[in-house]
């Protein structure tokens, strides 16, 4: 996996972006940062103390909040 992405299971921008990756082909890890203790505070400090999904968080140690799929794609590119 070149990234993970933190999402919760009510965020539809999480839904969509998934559906969206999925299309794709691309694959990833997920994690609720409802479920699995400690993540949500990840989230936190990528976004300046909000906790907000989706946020991916790449291999490379960069992140992306609430990206299109086409930005994800670019920057898997990358990597």
């Amino acid at each position: 996996m070149s990234f993970v992405m933190y999402s919760t299971s009510w965020c539809g921008y999480c839904k969509r972006l998934k559906s969206q990756l999925a299309d794709l082909g691309v694959s990833f890890e997920e994690i609720n940062i409802e479920e699995v203790p400690g993540t949500a505070e990840i989230v936190e400090k990528v976004n300046g103390g909000n906790r907000t999904v989706p946020t991916l968080v790449f291999s490379d140690g960069t992140a992306m909040t609430n990206p299109s799929a086409k930005a994800v794609v670019e920057k898997m590119a990358t990597l």
